[in-house]
């Protein structure tokens, strides 16, 4: 069986662009991404961050669904300690209403953010995900449109989102196996530190439920594409550079890769972060990313994978997810 391919956009600013641009460059690639068969296209919710501008993944979905057809569209994720489960039951249910069939409400626990900016958002912040394996389990009861503690989430419909739990530790795999929903592991978070264990523990306590009765897992990886392996290590600098800046604590608009081979690595940079980062990326042409995904899902006995791109031009991004797509078309 072939590999599924599905997509993440992170509305990633770019240096030298407007961050209102880097949200309308979402929605635009969502439709690029159909045209290529990629199965869902998720989008990702941070906070008061100047590189990650994506902070409202539910708006964004429903731009996405007016200007597809067919794709999966999905939350990776909804900050769901931030919310009131019943709000976000109701918005999802909204959208399910205008892309009947086609959503998934992807929720996590983590802030997205820093903690000042988590209690501007929920002033009960420092104890709000003690509660979150309560939160899914209403939300789960509430998307599906029946009634839950007497209270309805409208509008009802025939179709449901598909609720995943999202994680880059073994928490977030108990949780999902305990409840008996499909699970996505960032493995782009710590390039893939842990995802052997967190994928057998969800495997290992899977409960089925009605509507998964079997395991459903998935990971999220960041891979990049171009015409040649040296053109597409070229690209990637732009995210290496932002990956150092990340661990000194300064944030930005991701930096062209002209710039950033211009300004180079020092030898404590290359030695901490970029020799590491390099050593495990998925980066060269479209048959040899191809080659890395397929190896990585058979290892990791995974039908599908999400694949996340930065890049400084958005038409190099494109180019990634079509040479990819392709290649793996062709595998």
């Amino acid at each position: 069986m072939s590999l599924v391919l599905s997509a993440l956009d992170q509305s990633v600013s770019l240096a030298g662009s407007s961050e209102d641009a880097a949200i309308r460059d979402s929605v635009s690639l969502a439709a690029h991404c159909e045209a290529e068969g990629y199965h869902r296209f998720w989008l990702s919710e941070h906070h008061a961050l100047p590189t990650i501008i994506g902070t409202a993944p539910e708006v964004l979905m429903a731009a996405v669904a007016a200007t597809t057809q067919r794709i999966r569209i999905g939350s990776a994720g909804v900050m769901l300690p931030h919310y009131s489960a019943f709000k976000v039951a109701e918005q999802f249910r909204v959208l399910e209403a205008l892309a009947p069939g086609r959503i998934d409400l992807g929720v996590g626990r983590a802030p997205g953010g820093d903690m000042r900016t988590a209690m501007a958002l929920n002033p009960q912040a420092h104890h709000a995900a003690e509660h979150f394996p309560q939160q899914v389990r209403d939300l789960q009861a509430w998307t599906s449109g029946q009634p839950h503690n007497g209270i309805t989430a409208h509008p009802r419909g025939p179709h449901a989102p598909q609720v995943w739990v999202l994680g880059s530790s073994d928490y977030g795999a108990q949780l999902a196996a305990h409840f008996g929903l499909p699970y996505a592991f960032a493995y782009f978070f710590m390039d893939g530190q842990g995802v052997e264990q967190a994928l057998r523990l969800y495997r290992d306590l899977y409960r089925p439920s009605e509507r998964h009765p079997t395991p459903q897992p998935t990971i999220c990886v960041w891979a990049l594409a171009a015409g040649t392996e040296e053109e597409a290590r070229h690209h990637a600098l732009s995210r290496g550079r932002w990956r150092v800046d990340r661990a000194r604590g300064v944030l930005g608009p991701l930096q062209p890769p002209d710039a950033v081979a211009a300004r180079g690595f020092t030898e404590v940079e290359m030695a901490t972060t970029v020799d590491a980062m390099r050593r495990k990326a998925l980066v060269g042409t479209g048959e040899q990313v191809a080659a890395m995904l397929q190896q990585l899902a058979d290892q990791l006995q995974l039908g599908e994978i999400v694949i996340n791109t930065w890049a400084h031009d958005p038409a190099v991004r494109r180019r990634s997810y079509t040479l990819i797509a392709q290649a793996m078309r062709g595998a």
